[in-house]
């Protein structure tokens, strides 16, 4: 299986790119959120890539970012949400807006999204409210923050649920121990 790859970006075309490597053009399909930060033609880079094997194809789906690879990974896994949706959910709404259109069970977002009728944005919120993947693939250095501060509450034995109706309000930039002491005061009150 290809996990990342590594290259010279010599096309581009929403939503396809191709990458030479070693003299081998892989055609690569991106969501728009990855296709809007893309160097120019010629220039270096790096994808996070995930491969689906079928037996007619071999696909090749890139991410700048390991966190989204991650949310995209965790999409697929969704009964009756393929790679083609998954990627439509990533280019019509950022992580965030996702993950609080779950969590408030937000369908009317959720139908916005090409590809997604409301049998699906239900299932979406049914097979994902409880689930912590999504909401913590926005960006990197805040999302590692809030999870070393739900890991701490969590071992403070709070539940997730009122971790998360506490973080919700947290800014971007929150350190850990800020956030951590914020959390317990919000949480004790």
């Amino acid at each position: 299986m290809i996990g990342s790859i590594r290259g010279i970006l010599i096309d581009k075309s929403p939503p396809w790119i191709q990458v030479d490597c070693g003299g081998i053009g892989y055609e690569i399909e991106v969501p728009m959120s990855t296709y809007y930060h893309l160097p120019e033609l010629q220039s270096d880079i790096f994808l996070h890539v995930h491969m689906v094997v079928r037996e007619d194809a071999q696909l090749l789906f890139g991410f700048l970012t390991k966190e989204e690879k991650s949310s995209f990974k965790s999409l697929i896994k969704i009964n009756g949400i393929g790679a083609k949706v998954a990627l439509s959910i990533l280019s019509g709404v950022s992580m965030d807006q996702f993950s609080n259109a779950i969590e408030q069970q937000d369908v009317s977002l959720l139908v916005k999204i090409p590809g997604i009728g409301r049998k699906t944005a239900e299932r979406l919120i049914v097979e994902l409210k409880d689930k912590q993947d999504l909401k913590l693939q926005q960006s990197s250095q805040h999302s590692k923050n809030l999870t070393d501060i739900m890991d701490a509450l969590e071992a403070l034995g709070y539940s997730k649920s009122d971790i998360q109706k506490v973080i919700k309000n947290f800014n971007e930039d929150i350190n850990v121990n800020e956030g951590i002491k914020q959390a317990l005061q919000w949480l004790s009150s």
